[in-house]
C-alpha cells in the first residue's frame, strides 16, 4: 500500500525539509510509523518518524505499528507501507514499480530526438546494425491513417509495447522476429541493445543522467511521478528538435538517444505492471505526424459493473496537434448506447470538431449505436483517475 500525506498536522512540510528531520526522510529511508487516529477533517493522522502528517483515510486497515519506506521527499512525500504479510508477488510488483518510475518519461524528448538524427547526413556514418534498429523502430511508429478504421487502432494497440511479452509467449502467435520488428517496445529493445553495446555510451549516458540530475536538483525538483493511471489523461505537445550543427559530435546526440530509450522502455512497463492490478490500461501510440512526430495517449477500461446492470468499456484519448492543438475526448459504450464528450483547448478547434456531428451522427446510426450525447466543450478537463486506492491523491 501506498500513502501520500495531504499535509502536516504538527509541522510545515517546508519547515521539516529545511531541518534536521529532512534528512531523515531521504529516498529510500525505512521509518516508523504508527496511526493516532482521524482528525476533525476525517483525515487520517499518522506517526511518521518525528513528524505527524495527515492522510486520506484509506479501506486498508493499518496495525498499530508498521513501517514505511520513503519514496519521495519532494513537494508531494510518498510513503510505501512495508507488510510482513505481503505476498512475494506483491513485494515484487512494488519493487519493479518503484525502479521505474524514477526512471520513466514520456515519448516526445525520444521523438524529437530521432527527429535530430534523420536530419543528420553524417548517420550513414553509422553502424548497419544501429541503421537497422533506428529503421524498425521508425517502422513501429504509425501513421494517422493507421488508426482511422477499427482494426487499424486494434493492431496500433496490440503493437503498442503493452503486450509485447504476452503475444511472445503465446504459442501460434507472430514470431518474435517480426514480432520486435512490428512492436513498440520490441523495437525500443533492439536500438537500446544496439546502443549498450557502443564502448563510450556508458560513460557518456552516465554524464547525461549525472547533468540531468544536477539540474533537476538545482531547479528544485525531487518529485517522481505517479504511475500514468493515477495521472489520467494528459495531452503531449511536440518537443522542439534539438538544435545540432554538422560540427557537433554525433556520439553526444546518440548518448542523448541512449537516455531517451531507456525512459520510454521503462515508461511501457510502468503501463504494463499497472495493467496487472487493474481492469484499465494506459496506452501510448507513437504517431508519424506532418513534419514532426506526436503521442496520442489511450486510457481504455473495462466497467463490469455499469448503472443499467451491463458491462461496458470507457475509451479517452488525448492528443496535442500543431494544427488542432491539445484536444481529449471520452467515449462510454454501453452497447447499444454510446456517449461521446470532447474538450479542445482552442475554440477554433471546438468549432472544427462540431462541423463533424453531422456525419458523426449517420456513421454511428448505420452502426447501429443510439447516441445519447455528443458534446464538444472549450477547455481540457482537469486530470481524474478512478483508481486512487492505489496512489492516494494529496497535496502538501
Amino acid at each position: 500500500m501506498i500513502i501520500q500525506p495531504t499535509s502536516l498536522a504538527a509541522l510545515t512540510w517546508a519547515g521539516a525539509a529545511s531541518g534536521t528531520t529532512a534528512q531523515s526522510w531521504r529516498i529510500g529511508t525505512v521509518l516508523s510509523a504508527r496511526p493516532l487516529g482521524i482528525s476533525p477533517q476525517g483525515q487520517l493522522v499518522l506517526q511518521v518518524g518525528a513528524l505527524t502528517v495527515e492522510t486520506e483515510v484509506t479501506s486498508n486497515a493499518l496495525p498499530a505499528q508498521f513501517q514505511v519506506r520513503v519514496l519521495n521527499a519532494g513537494a508531494q512525500p510518498l510513503l510505501e507501507v512495508l507488510s510482513s504479510s505481503s505476498s512475494p508477488a506483491e513485494q515484487t510488483f512494488q519493487r519493479a514499480l518503484l525502479e521505474r518510475l524514477p526512471q520513466q518519461n514520456g515519448y516526445a524528448p525520444l521523438l524529437a530526438t530521432l527527429g535530430a538524427l534523420s536530419q543528420r547526413a553524417s548517420l550513414r556514418q553509422l553502424s548497419p546494425d544501429l541503421r537497422t534498429a533506428l529503421a524498425m523502430l521508425e517502422q513501429a511508429t504509425r501513421t494517422p491513417a493507421d488508426i482511422t478504421s477499427g482494426e487499424g487502432l486494434r493492431q496500433a494497440i496490440l503493437r503498442s509495447g503493452l503486450f509485447f511479452e504476452a503475444q511472445l509467449a503465446q504459442p501460434q502467435g507472430t514470431t518474435p522476429t517480426a514480432l520486435a520488428e512490428d512492436d513498440w517496445k520490441g523495437a525500443l529493445l533492439r536500438v537500446l541493445g544496439v546502443l549498450g553495446q557502443r564502448p563510450s555510451a556508458g560513460s557518456n549516458t552516465a554524464s547525461a543522467s549525472a547533468a540531468a540530475s544536477t539540474a533537476s536538483s538545482s531547479s528544485g525538483r525531487t518529485d517522481t511521478p505517479p504511475p500514468l493511471l493515477q495521472r489520467g489523461l494528459q495531452t503531449q505537445p511536440r518537443m522542439p528538435v534539438p538544435l545540432m550543427t554538422e560540427a557537433d559530435d554525433v556520439s553526444s546526440l546518440l548518448s542523448r538517444l541512449h537516455g531517451d530509450v531507456k525512459a520510454a522502455v521503462a515508461r511501457v512497463e510502468v503501463a504494463q505492471l499497472e495493467a496487472t492490478t487493474v481492469p484499465a490500461w494506459m496506452i501510448e501510440i507513437p504517431l508519424q505526424g506532418r513534419d514532426g512526430r506526436d503521442v496520442l495517449q489511450l486510457h481504455l477500461e473495462y466497467l463490469n459493473e455499469a448503472p443499467e446492470g451491463c458491462p461496458g468499456w470507457t475509451l479517452g484519448f488525448a492528443l496535442d496537434l500543431p494544427s488542432l492543438g491539445p484536444v481529449q475526448g471520452e467515449l462510454q459504450l454501453r452497447e447499444p448506447r454510446l456517449s461521446v464528450r470532447l474538450w479542445a483547448e482552442r475554440a477554433e478547434t471546438a468549432q472544427q470538431l462540431e462541423h463533424q456531428f453531422a456525419p458523426l451522427r449517420q456513421r454511428l446510426a448505420a452502426c447501429g449505436l443510439l447516441l445519447d450525447q455528443l458534446s464538444c466543450q472549450v477547455g481540457l478537463p482537469q486530470p481524474a483517475s478512478r483508481h486512487s486506492a492505489v496512489l492516494l491523491q494529496a497535496t502538501a
